[in-house]
């Protein structure tokens, strides 16, 4: 059974970031609402602050932190804003991570001191129009010309797009399914376009965009990995990523539990806080055993990660429970506030919007769903 403890060190990281969130954050969230606005204050601070890096190696420039305080860092973060903690995630998990276990010396030392520092910002390049849950069948090609890939498809759905520097990029070298291959692309890469962003129902300040390459040309020593190795480049790193996203996840699921709590004891109606009705306490019971439950099985997964261990099912079962807790937890903060839980001057009404997103990226939880019953009947 695994009980969740914390270090010295990882308290006082957790600390300074319920602070930061509180004295920097926060004041922003209403800003990046009414304005879809891109926090890049918030990034840059972060980055001074050495949030661009936790897990990243100090050879590196990173902070050379365990990967349970990055996750504890994106839970505490998304408590306040699911944009920030979903930047950070994808920054990481996603977009400095592949580099760090697939990319060769030269690439290491040229791009994560810039990305674990925060004066780059990373972004993950899979997702097409017509392969999403199918990854393998992207359309996106990469052929070598000379000592240069040229890419030519689309992007769909980018975190970070606007802002990224680079992009780890996703492409067919071949003609069968399995070959696919990653890139690192910079953003002033000849033959690379990025699109306006997206107006979404949630996570407004995050960028999310399409990228366009037409005869885009990427030097050669920016494969990542060799040639044919795409595919389980994303896998390894969709895997970590998940953890990152039932993390956000957790953060949602646990400021709704924390709002309904406050508003259930102050709001009265025929005489007495709506908590001291029943059918408002066992919500907010269930709504707190979910959160708990999600709590282990995230932080369990971090740990398998940290330890090397073997975590596919565990992965997919954290961002499944943590998610569905984040959607189910946001329902019934709304439910409690009523009528003013739908309205845009109490914050339920935006991890609502929020929550909905965590369910779809990073793997869909039906994907979850078909990932952790075929773990199940492997091991069986």
């Amino acid at each position: 059974m695994l009980i969740i403890t914390q270090t010295e060190e990882q308290k006082m990281l957790v600390k300074m970031v319920q602070d930061f969130a509180r004295d920097e954050i926060a004041n922003e969230v209403e800003r990046m609402e009414e304005q879809d606005r891109f926090p890049e204050e918030i990034i840059k601070k972060m980055g001074e602050l050495g949030l661009m890096g936790i897990p990243i190696p100090e050879k590196f420039g990173g902070a050379g932190m365990d990967f349970s305080s990055y996750i504890r860092v994106i839970h505490e973060l998304s408590k306040v804003s699911a944009t920030v903690g979903v930047i950070l995630s994808v920054h990481t998990s996603v977009g400095t991570n592949p580099i760090l276990y697939f990319g060769t010396e030269e690439q290491k030392q040229k791009y994560i001191p810039k990305l674990a520092s925060g004066e780059y910002l990373g972004a993950f390049a899979l997702t097409e129009a017509n392969s999403g849950s199918d990854a393998s069948g992207l359309k996106t090609t990469a052929k070598l010309v000379d000592d240069t890939y040229v890419l030519n498809g689309s992007k769909v759905f980018i975190t970070n797009g606007e802002y990224a520097d680079t992009f780890i990029t996703f492409a067919r070298t071949g003609e069968s399914k399995n070959d696919i291959s990653a890139f690192i692309v910079e953003k002033d890469s000849p033959g690379l376009s990025i699109g306006k962003n997206e107006k979404k129902m949630g996570l407004k300040g995050s960028s999310t965009v399409e990228l366009t390459f037409e005869q885009c040309r990427i030097p050669q020593e920016n494969l990542l990995g060799m040639e044919g190795e795409g595919f389980k480049i994303a896998m390894a790193n969709l895997n970590i990523g998940r953890i990152g996203i039932a993390a956000q996840g957790l953060g949602i699921a646990e400021a709704a539990l924390d709002y309904s709590v406050a508003y259930a004891k102050e709001r009265e109606q025929f005489g007495k806080p709506i908590a001291a009705n029943q059918g408002i306490a066992f919500k907010l019971a269930e709504m707190a055993t979910n959160v708990e439950a999600a709590k282990l099985l995230t932080y369990q997964a971090a740990k398998r990660i940290e330890m090397n261990q073997s975590c596919i099912k565990e992965t997919s079962m954290a961002k499944l429970t943590a998610t569905k807790t984040a959607m189910q937890n946001a329902i019934e903060a709304v439910q409690i506030y009523g009528g003013y839980g739908y309205t845009k001057e109490y914050p339920v009404e935006r991890l609502f919007r929020d929550a909905k997103v965590t369910e779809i990226y990073e793997g869909t939880n039906e994907i979850q769903h078909i990932v952790i019953s075929k773990e199940l009947l492997k091991g069986r």
